[in-house]
């Protein structure tokens, strides 16, 4: 049998992921070029850039939790738009990411010099070439023991930055933010498309989505904490920085953090930001390597990469891949030109931006029945449709050499695909939904529909242990005497209204509503009321059993009665609840057997004896 990786991430662990992508040059080297650029509004310019990245986190929010699955953007673009936009998707995530990592190691030179003045180039490549290995037997190793190592770093850097946030605070100067914006308002905006690539890690920790616990819950709330956390970070460290430095050391130097320390706590302040750089340095690569390896084993999971990306050790980890990612990484680091590539990388993740709001847009608009994510994005779509334009300009933003290779790198990500991946498979995806919906003529099978179920049944947990464990923590409410329907309302409102905090009086009417006209009437006697109310988080069983019945207009008198309530983010777990009670109370003689039962045991046995 296949091997699968395991969930083993907390949700601190996928904070610390989601930020340890994110802090590095952006905040250790950036902030010198920003300032030659815009002045002491270089702080608003990243005000700019952290809003900026929304759009991206709100719309890869959504789309993880519907499909919290190994691959990011990959599968985002793959099940929204096919297999010839996953292939580009993927590719691209996958190399721009490890470019990235690969010059945030490289980087880490910069800060070395500052302790070690005469050390060479190749030295430097050298180190940074042993992190990169080390980092490799950690991802083999296992991701819980990378995971482990990548929130120790981050923890550290953040007590770092703090302690140069907290000592920076008492020695601001005022005057040094005047003139604020010396080459006006447009310089503001220009740096704002510069440094916004610095907050483009955020929502990386997507692509291991298939290795975190509980993904409907952390992963949305790992990926905003971390973009909160970071951005208030980078704005607060940037306004220290230009208040303790001198604008003519602001400007001659790229490593201004570690400058800032010197300034205001000596030769331990310089030691001490620039051992946060490099751990910073540190902590991207680490991050940047578990996320990027994830892209080809998804591809490789759907044969558009060749199948040895998908071998996993039995510690859960894609081994082929990891070391694949590894060597790609190392061969950057020793042979290839850094701006060049670093404005392309940047490019390339703009592309995937518009990829993942295009993505939420076509799976929204086709109406795919088990589209079911547990954050849904709001805004819906002008938050997407903004994202999407402010990415575009920013692309033609960046010259010429960047765009063109930008289209080099997608017509050999296009190549790939008809030379090896088309013909192979065949995949449904969501875009041919909307077609159909538009035209009314039907051309899919339902594949999507059925990968989607699948994916909320391992999401959600809801398989027949989940159920069991499920049925057997429920009460059961006995009903001694008959009921009419409002009478009963009353009375099953009494009971959920403290549970789910709803509006009494709405609650009561739903579910008068429902006993008028059941939805499911299982069999004589035996009914099941499925009610949808506001809110999020919310799902209930009751269950009531009633000798004289309980009296509806329309189903006669109801003996064994069971209620659903939910939210609309919970419509997976009513699903299968209701499958579950439907199966079960079709056999022959279970109306017989609940009304012979006389305790909760018995009557919960009984719901369980066609389940396994």
């Amino acid at each position: 049998m296949a091997r699968k990786v395991k969930r083993q991430l907390s949700l601190l662990e996928v904070i610390s992921v989601s930020s340890g992508v994110m802090i590095s040059s952006g905040l250790f080297i950036l902030p010198a070029i920003a300032y030659t650029q815009a002045g002491p509004a270089m702080v608003l310019s990243y005000i700019i850039a952290s809003l900026m990245i929304i759009p991206t986190v709100l719309s890869k929010s959504e789309l993880v939790t519907a499909m919290p699955i190994t691959g990011g953007i990959y599968v985002f673009a793959d099940r929204s738009m096919g297999p010839l936009m996953g292939t580009i998707g993927g590719l691209t995530a996958w190399i721009s990411l490890a470019f990235k990592s690969a010059f945030s190691l490289l980087a880490m030179g910069i800060f070395v010099i500052l302790l070690k003045p005469d050390i060479t180039e190749m030295q430097m490549k050298i180190i940074s070439v042993s992190w990169c290995l080390i980092f490799t037997a950690l991802n083999i190793r296992g991701v819980k023991f990378s995971g482990r190592f990548q929130t120790i770093t981050v923890l550290i850097l953040f007590f770092i930055l703090l302690i140069y946030i907290i000592v920076g605070a008492f020695n601001v100067v005022p005057n040094r933010f005047i003139p604020f914006a010396p080459n006006g308002t447009d310089s503001v905006f220009m740096t704002a498309g510069l440094i916004f690539i610095a907050f483009s890690g955020t929502t990386k920790v997507t692509a291991i989505a298939g290795e975190v616990r509980n993904p409907g819950r952390n992963l949305p709330i790992g990926i905003f904490l971390s973009w909160g956390i970071v951005s208030i970070l980078y704005i607060a460290v940037v306004f220290i920085t230009v208040g303790i430095l001198s604008p003519d050391e602001l400007s001659s130097t790229f490593t201004p953090i570690s400058i800032g320390g010197q300034n205001i706590m000596g030769q331990f302040g310089i030691i001490i930001m620039t051992l946060g750089a490099v751990l910073a340095f540190i902590s991207t690569g680490n991050a940047g390597l578990l996320a990027a390896s994830r892209n080809p084993l998804a591809m490789g999971k759907d044969e558009l990469l060749p199948n040895i990306f998908t071998n996993i050790t039995k510690r859960g980890t894609p081994s082929v891949a990891i070391i694949f990612t590894s060597a790609i990484m190392i061969a950057v680091i020793l042979f290839l030109d850094i701006e060049t590539f670093v404005k392309t990388a940047s490019a390339l993740k703009l592309v995937l931006f518009i990829i993942a709001n295009v993505a939420l847009i076509f799976m929204r608009e086709a109406n795919i029945n088990h589209y079911r994510p547990k954050y849904i994005s709001p805004f819906y779509p002008w938050a997407q449709i903004i994202g999407i334009i402010c990415y575009v300009f920013l692309l033609f933003e960046m010259g010429t050499m960047p765009l063109l290779l930008v289209v080099v790198f997608i017509t050999c990500g296009a190549a790939w695909y008809f030379i090896y991946a088309h013909g192979r498979i065949k995949r449904e995806y969501a875009l041919l939904h909307l077609i159909e919906r538009l035209t009314g003529i039907r051309t899919t099978d339902q594949l999507l529909e059925e990968e989607l179920r699948e994916i909320l049944v391992e999401r959600d947990g809801t398989t027949p242990k989940w159920y069991r464990k499920f049925i057997k923590q429920q009460t059961i409410t006995f009903l001694e005497s008959t009921y009419l329907t409002e009478s009963f309302s009353k009375l099953a409102t009494t009971l959920l209204v403290d549970k789910l905090k709803n509006n009494e009086e709405e609650l009561n009417k739903l579910i008068l509503d429902k006993l008028s006209n059941p939805d499911c009437i299982i069999t004589d006697g035996v009914a099941c009321l499925s009610i949808p109310v506001k809110g999020h988080r919310k799902f209930d069983l009751m269950l009531f059993k009633s000798d004289e019945g309980i009296l509806t207009d329309h189903s006669g008198a109801l003996h064994a009665l069971f209620i659903i309530t939910y939210s609309k983010d919970e419509w997976n777990l009513q699903l299968h609840t209701l499958k579950r009670l439907i199966e079960t109370s079709n056999a022959p003689d279970f109306k017989y057997q609940w009304q012979k039962a006389t305790s909760k045991k018995q009557l919960l046995n009984l719901l369980l004896q066609h389940n396994s």
